[in-house]
């Protein structure tokens, strides 16, 4: 089975993850961030080292191994009934970061909308990403070499993943508005995709 995905797509600090947070608490909807999952990673095993020897310095995780756990969360998710594929869309954030993992994921997404948060400031990422650091304690962000170094990796090797799913499932919404300004365009958005999946369950 192919989950029902939206994607929430955009540079670091352009809000996916405050965002997917409020839309994962809606009932229907499952949030998934990678950067979490990745960051609870122990930093004592071998896969808590590769992640930290990749992300301290900006750099984005390998791609088979990033796929390898998520697909471990997410199917754990399954197991202990945290997320019910047949009922609820993934709000998936953080991935894919690479047109290889767009590729390797088609077989288990079946992607319904990417809601591409666009910021058109990038000094405002970069104090939201020192802020958030400051905040949360977020070691991948915490001087502004990193920070460049990944909005630069973002523009190489994540942006151009948009180009691997048809225009027409692509929305585009403005990152610097206000929060609760995003998040109603982004429910404006999800609500009749829900509304749809819902329909087509009770059809059958």
């Amino acid at each position: 089975m192919r989950y029902k995905t939206v994607l929430l797509f955009g540079a670091p600090g352009s809000g996916k993850g405050t965002q997917g947070k409020i839309i994962g608490s809606i009932p229907g909807f499952f949030h998934s961030a990678t950067g979490d999952i990745f960051r609870s990673l122990d930093l004592d095993s071998d896969m808590g080292r590769l992640f930290w020897e990749y992300s301290s310095r900006g750099q984005l995780v390998p791609d088979e191994f990033t796929i390898k756990v998520w697909k471990q969360f997410v199917q754990g998710a399954e197991m202990i009934n945290q997320f019910h594929p047949a009922t609820e869309i993934l709000v998936l954030d953080g991935l894919p970061r690479t047109v290889t993992q767009a590729t390797l994921l088609d077989d288990t997404l079946d992607v319904l909308k990417v809601t591409y948060l666009v910021c058109s400031d990038m000094n405002k990422m970069v104090e939201r990403l020192r802020r958030r650091a400051l905040k949360e304690n977020r070691f991948d962000d915490a001087n502004d070499t990193v920070i460049r170094k990944r909005l630069e990796v973002y523009e190489r090797d994540t942006r151009p993943v948009l180009s691997h799913y048809p225009p027409d499932k692509i929305v585009q919404i403005d990152a610097v508005q206000s929060q609760i300004r995003v998040l109603s365009e982004i429910i404006k958005v999800i609500t009749p995709l829900k509304e749809e999946m819902d329909r087509q369950r009770e059809q059958k």
